[in-house]
């Protein structure tokens, strides 16, 4: 394989494997195993007809777990530990197409890894989110948003791979900007679950005593700063 065509195979498949691992998986086997595609020897067990049958019973289950809010989110968070690991391992066996030494397997496997995780987190923290909001439509929106996302950012990465490096290069963009925004939002929204089984009951009361100080909640909560305070008691 040329260099190219082998970066874009190592970040596709790490990246897919972080948002669906047994989509990604299904596709490459599929085109693997239909001869498509030529994929590296590492990667050629993927074609296996029983590996492609147990990715896709996999797949059709996590179809239907990821579109009920609630369990989409269990199911994210047991998979942190399966689909990390196995985007780091997909991306080592692509980083054979480099034919060089195992320090580049080394380095793709750390490479993938990292690129999963943040692909995983981008998913899992989108939908933790979304589940806040009662209806089930913009959840499976987002579900399918995201099984089209895996197949057609693969084929792209095996058919067309400057695209899908450029598309990757916004990806990487977008998630430096987005990443901090989505665990302001998560930490709301553990926050509301907090106070929700505390009992305690949430705004007015719950806003934030910097806010109160700073003229930033309604002027029948604001306080008066300290020193015009004890020049009344005077």
């Amino acid at each position: 394989m040329e260099t190219i065509d082998t970066v874009a195979l190592m970040l596709g498949a790490a990246w897919a494997s972080g948002i669906n691992l047994y989509a990604a998986i299904l596709v490459l086997g599929w085109l693997g195993g239909a001869g498509h595609v030529a994929l590296p020897a590492d990667l050629q067990i993927l074609g296996e007809p029983v590996v492609i049958l147990a990715a896709g019973g996999m797949y059709a289950i996590e179809f239907f777990a990821d579109k009920i809010p609630g369990v989409d989110t269990a199911w994210d968070a047991l998979h942190t530990f399966i689909r990390i690991p196995a985007g780091a391992l997909l991306a080592a066996g692509a980083a054979q197409g480099f034919d060089v030494g195992p320090a580049a397997q080394l380095a793709a496997l750390l490479v993938g890894g990292g690129i999963a995780s943040a692909s995983h987190a981008v998913k899992a923290g989108s939908r933790v989110v979304i589940n806040t909001s009662p209806e089930p439509f913009s959840n499976w929106g987002a579900s399918l948003a995201e099984d089209a996302a895996v197949v057609g950012g693969l084929w792209a990465s095996l058919h067309h791979p400057l695209l899908f490096l450029a598309l990757f290069a916004l990806f990487m963009l977008l998630l430096a900007w987005l990443l901090p925004r989505l665990w302001r939002a998560i930490r709301g929204v553990l926050g509301r679950i907090g106070r929700w089984f505390s009992g305690r009951p949430s705004a007015p009361n719950d806003i934030d005593d910097r806010d109160v100080r700073g003229g930033n909640a309604p002027r029948a909560l604001r306080r008066p700063p300290h020193n015009a305070t004890a020049g009344r008691d005077r």
